[in-house]
């Protein structure tokens, strides 16, 4: 008996650790690589990381803290839910690419687009490869992406100034649901960088945390 001892002290010790484990995330999110010379890549050490370590903490949102890089053309992309895309410049989807895009949208997935100050004039007729029918629409103050978590009663928050312009959401609906959301002249991605990175300041970090926290809550529950 007294052999055993040692493995049943250790077994006791070990419950509440494991009782503490964390649970296997619920989502992964998927950053889109794109070709056209344009840098799909922006922000990428420290924006979407930052966002899915806010998510966990203040929605305790379950999401994988490693994001996943994946081409527009790969059948991978279907194991995210949820798809981000970024940049400054160029970008060009093949044929094959813009039909793989609109299968995942139209199968359940969710794409947001967050632009980075350059990134219009290209994204554009690129997505209306994608969905030809459709146009971006802007999205009323009232939409629920905009009061989930966190209210925003003006719409989308002003985090980095470039023409002073407004900020604003576009969206795409197909079939009654909102497949893929756009954030014009807000550049939430910058915000969510580390602070060292724009200096900016916490009141506007937090802003751009918040309505980033708002986007994937609203395209997990649809609501």
């Amino acid at each position: 008996m007294k052999r055993f001892l040692p493995f049943v002290l250790l077994f006791t010790v070990m419950l509440p650790l494991l009782a503490l484990a964390p649970a296997k995330p619920s989502y992964q999110i998927a950053v889109i690589k794109y070709g056209g010379g344009g840098d799909w890549y922006a922000n990428l050490e420290t924006s979407l990381p930052n966002l899915i370590r806010f998510c966990n903490q203040e929605l305790n949102m379950n999401i994988d803290p490693e994001q996943a890089i994946v081409e527009v053309s790969s059948s991978e992309l279907f194991n995210y839910p949820f798809a981000h895309l970024t940049g400054h410049g160029n970008i060009i989807f093949s044929g094959q690419e813009a039909e793989n895009l609109r299968s995942y949208l139209i199968g359940g997935g969710f794409l947001h687009i967050d632009d980075n100050y350059g990134l219009d004039e290209f994204i554009r007729p690129q997505m209306k490869r994608v969905f030809p029918e459709l146009d971006f629409v802007e999205l009323p103050f009232s939409h629920p992406i905009y009061h989930q978590k966190f209210d925003f009663p003006n719409g989308l928050p002003k985090i980095h100034e470039h023409d002073n312009r407004p900020p604003q959401g576009f969206g795409l609906i197909y079939e009654g649901r909102l497949v893929c959301f756009y954030s014009f002249e807000s550049d939430l991605g910058d915000g969510w960088e580390s602070a060292a990175v724009h200096n900016d300041s916490e009141a506007t970090r937090t802003k751009a945390f918040r309505m980033g926290a708002n986007i994937l809550q609203y395209a997990f529950t649809g609501q």
